[in-house]
């Protein structure tokens, strides 16, 4: 085993392993000295254990509540994989709290000891084609940023807005540049003129990559790239070859993590994979922690002489099993357990709507044709399908043909839900529901019958908020009392709550790989094709809302 040596009259510890050094690209026997929480000395020595000590790893772009897990929740998970830094995106939580959400996140993420540098969000709401909880405008986007704990604006979606000259959404990227923050973006399949004037309007990175072609263009254009592989949207491998040519340019991230995913590993789980693909070590070390730590200023320490002792030891970097992890010179896990615990968890939440009424999503049949949202497993991108309306009175699922019924109701004002059709999710029984909708977090709902479907529904309302299961042999629900899309629990309950939830729903014979993080993504309007929000079918490509039923096309739309 490892050494290491306290000496506590002068608060100096000494730890040796092989040394993985980014900076000088060798990997070398030698002894750590922390002293009063920093890196006081790295001696090189002749021998040492057969363990590796690396700097701690670092996820670029992450939204914690998408763990369904409160700050200080997600770091106790979090430390034990080797993460010592997070870049996190509020936005989820904004979009229900606002500034109240974003300060939530932010007391609550000093309880503990990883590092956590929060955004300021830039698109609450994401697009004025939803109802969300709050507003977030450049005045308060100034005022998130004069808190240190603030230290960048979070991912501009609106890219529109941008490219069009909308002038809130200029005003916001002004005042980012005045405070000289860096700028996150958000452009899937952005190219050309248009890519150009994103770029130039000061937005720095992109974590929406889907092609190797689309990331170069955009290195090519004076962005950084952060290759996102987390429970949803799988990137790495399309984009893991951009470490060969940019290392210097490339991030990681997970984006959107669900509990079960997080408690089985988090960045660790990437390098480990890039390494045994055989991408060289120290550029994907450096990928997962140095690029990170100076394109944000986290903070984190990079294993020298002078910086935070933020550092992990582990086994073998092709495996990534993490033995310790120390932040600020204190060992936070010791290969067991963390070493700390989440403070009191305040509960901040609203949640205004009443009780549905199976005859509130019933769609009187209009005749023809009606769209219908094409869901992909592993996707955040939805393709756009067509259906005969049939010949009842209503328009019914077809579940030969997989199509079912999706419903959107708003949370935050008691309004009639809209109502739409999906293919996809296999059911053949019963419905799922979730108050975790991106990117406003109303509740949406799929399933086969109506019965179900306002059951699912008007259970997460009475709890004001969670995630439902509901077939005619009985129901379930994980609630989530923390602004109706995050838990108070710890990441293993989560897991284990949130892993029973999907298996019902995968006996109700859904084939997805995360049927709830699929749903989830089902009112994102941002993301291309065709969504469902609040207030009707959407979209993304000619970013507007369009009828359900097929009366005449619209932009890349064949009758």
């Amino acid at each position: 085993m490892f050494h290491v040596e306290h000496t506590f009259l002068l608060y100096i510890m000494k730890i040796s392993g092989k040394i993985i050094d980014v900076h000088q690209r060798r990997i070398y026997p030698g002894t750590l000295t922390i002293e009063a929480g920093k890196v006081a000395g790295i001696a090189e020595t002749d021998e040492a254990p057969d363990v590796y000590i690396m700097p701690g790893l670092a996820d670029a772009h992450v939204h914690i509540e998408s763990s369904m897990l409160v700050p200080s929740h997600f770091a106790v998970a979090a430390v034990k994989h080797g993460t010592v830094a997070v870049v996190a995106d509020p936005h989820e939580i904004a979009n229900v709290l606002g500034k109240e959400g974003v300060r939530f996140m932010l007391d609550n993420a000093q309880t503990v000891p990883l590092r956590m540098l929060f955004g300021a969000p830039s698109c609450v709401p994401a697009t004025s084609s939803e109802s969300a909880g709050a507003k977030i405008g450049a005045e308060d986007i100034a005022e998130l940023l004069s808190d240190k704990r603030v230290g960048f604006l979070a991912e501009m979606m609106n890219f529109p807005g941008v490219i069009y000259d909308d002038v809130e959404v200029h005003r916001k990227l002004e005042v980012a540049r005045n405070a000289g923050v860096p700028v996150d973006g958000h452009a899937p399949g952005l190219t050309g003129e248009e890519l150009r004037k994103y770029i130039g309007s000061g937005i720095s990175t992109d974590h929406e990559c889907t092609s190797l072609e689309e990331a170069l263009e955009k290195i090519s254009g004076g962005m950084k790239i952060l290759i996102r592989e987390g429970s949803a949207a799988k990137n790495l491998e399309i984009l893991a070859p951009l470490l060969h040519y940019y290392p210097a340019e490339v991030m990681l991230c997970t984006d959107d993590l669900h509990p079960e995913t997080l408690a089985k590993g988090h960045i660790n789980r990437l390098v480990a994979r890039l390494i045994v693909m055989g991408y060289d070590l120290f550029n994907v070390v450096r990928a997962a922690s140095v690029n990170t730590a100076e394109h944000y200023r986290t903070g984190a320490g990079l294993l020298r002489v002078g910086d935070p002792a933020d550092f992990i030891v582990v086994d073998d970097p092709a495996k990534m099993n993490v033995l310790q992890t120390w932040i600020d010179g204190h060992l936070v896990y010791d290969g067991q357990q963390a070493l700390f615990s989440p403070g009191e968890i305040k509960k901040v939440n609203r949640f205004k709507c009443t009780r549905l009424l199976t005859d509130e999503i019933r769609v009187p049949n209009e005749g023809g044709k009606i769209r219908v949202i094409v869901a992909e497993n592993g996707s955040l991108v939805t393709g756009s399908g067509e259906a005969p309306a049939g010949e009842e009175e209503f328009v019914n699922p077809r579940l030969d043909e997989d199509i079912i019924k999706i419903v959107v109701k708003e949370r935050y004002n008691d309004r009639p839900p809209s109502v739409g059709f999906v293919r996809g999710f296999g059911l053949k029984k019963g419905a799922m529901a979730s108050s975790v909708a991106h990117d406003s977090h109303n509740i949406i709902a799929v399933g086969t019958n109506d019965r179900d479907i306002v059951a699912a529904i008007n259970l997460i309302i009475e709890a004001e908020g969670g995630m439902s299961a509901v077939s005619e042999e009985g129901s379930d629900i994980l609630k989530l009392p923390v602004a109706g899309i995050m838990s108070d629990m710890p990441v293993t309950a989560m897991a284990a709550r949130y892993d029973r939830l999907s298996e019902t729903v995968r006996s109700y014979g859904s084939h997805l790989d995360a049927p709830y993080m699929t749903l989830s993504f089902m009112a994102l309007l941002v993301i291309p094709r065709l969504k469902l929000s609040d207030r009707g079918l959407f979209d993304g490509i000619a970013f507007r809302h369009v009828p359900l039923f097929i009366h005449k096309a619209w932009p890349g739309e064949k009758i």
